[in-house]
């Protein structure tokens, strides 16, 4: 009710002052600034609504500066951990670099324009059907430009995407389904088993092919580690619905589509540990922290659970809307050295093993209960 009151309140105020201005308009009959019987403009109205345009667009180029000074991250696009990150950067840098260029140059021409064209005693307005020149002008540059940017980003694509088959790499498996990913690494032969989703049942929880050979060594793992400065090839699969694989700091974006595989292939070259101890790393994780100790003092305060302090990590993020917890699908991902990767993941259990374990446990079971009965 109460902000009823309040629109209705702005909304009766907007109305006066707009009626007090159509009053002052009638209250400057024979002023002498123009004919009272005319609302046309003068030259002197033409001028004024002129140099406000210049004005605007002073007020718009200040208050673009101060947002990015103000609200914009310096130096942006400054973590990146994989080898291609740097060419993705520079695309990126050169991309905005094109855009805020083209806004500054266009945005004068808009205003310089609408100021030089305005209304004069005894001008006439130029009129021509077309101009062939003009028309080639802001015709090929864009094509020229868009091209060479095109260009730029598929031999980049290339460049991350080719995997020759001889090239040593690791081979991962990430697997996507609401509201979660699952972890399948090749084992010894560097082989994913075959897998489809009718075979997903108890501990097989991505659907491995146990009669595929290559199965019997693959390891399932809740998070994703990855050796320091060996290319890393993952390949995706989804459960349910559309999904998409996102490393923001590895520069790697893959969709997660049910039915098919897709994959990416990059190089991690910076740890975890390093990417924590890295100065702004460290500055950006006290801010959040300090936000959240904020923010853990009114929780308390209201006798609910308090944040933890927060902790860098890398991880993969689903960067599609898949449902109602899909901001909650995340799964840490970290890069070590080689030595310490072979002591993490030779520490798994293969698939075969564990099948094989609990097989063992449901046909005990089943002895000790007829053996009960």
């Amino acid at each position: 009710m109460t902000s009823l009151l309040i629109i209705t309140v702005v909304v009766l105020l907007g109305i006066a002052i707009w009626q007090l201005t159509k009053i002052f308009d009638l209250t400057q009959v024979g002023s002498g600034s123009k004919d009272a019987s005319s609302e046309i403009a003068n030259e002197k109205d033409n001028n004024i609504n002129g140099y406000l345009n210049f004005a605007f667009l002073g007020f718009i180029y200040v208050f673009t500066i101060f947002n990015l000074v103000k609200y914009g991250s310096f130096p942006l696009m400054s973590d990146s951990a994989s080898e291609h990150g740097e060419t993705v950067d520079n695309l990126m840098w050169i991309s905005m670099g094109l855009i805020g260029f083209t806004q500054i140059f266009t945005q004068f021409l808009l205003y310089w324009f609408a100021f030089k064209g305005r209304g004069i005693k005894g001008r006439k307005a130029l009129y021509f059907s077309d101009n062939d020149k003009l028309e080639a002008i802001w015709t090929i540059i864009p094509v020229i430009t868009l091209s060479g940017l095109i260009l730029y980003g598929l031999f980049a694509w290339n460049d991350i995407m080719f995997v020759d088959e001889e090239e040593d790499v690791l081979i991962v498996e990430v697997y996507a389904k609401q509201f979660g990913w699952d972890v399948r690494y090749s084992g010894k032969d560097n082989v994913l088993g075959k897998a489809n989703v009718r075979f997903i049942e108890g501990i097989n929880v991505v659907g491995v092919d146990m009669a595929d050979p290559n199965s019997y060594d693959d390891q399932m793992a809740t998070e994703l580690h990855l050796p320091l400065g060996k290319k890393v090839v993952l390949k995706f699969r989804s459960q349910d619905v559309l999904h998409s694989a996102y490393l923001p700091h590895f520069r790697a974006q893959m969709n997660c589509v049910p039915g098919m595989v897709t994959q990416f292939a990059f190089t991690p070259t910076i740890t975890t540990a390093d990417m924590r101890s890295r100065e702004a790393m460290v500055s950006k994780v006290r801010n959040i922290n300090k936000i959240r100790a904020e923010r853990s003092q009114e929780l308390a305060a209201a006798g609910q659970e308090t944040l933890d302090p927060y902790e860098f990590d890398y991880l993969i993020l689903c960067n599609k809307i898949c449902g109602a917890s899909h901001y909650n699908m995340q799964i840490k991902v970290v890069v070590e050295t080689q030595d310490e990767f072979d002591t993490w993941v030779n520490a798994l259990p293969t698939l075969g093993s564990q099948l094989a374990q609990t097989k063992e446990e449901v046909n005990t079971s089943d002895e000790f209960a007829q053996v009960v009965k």
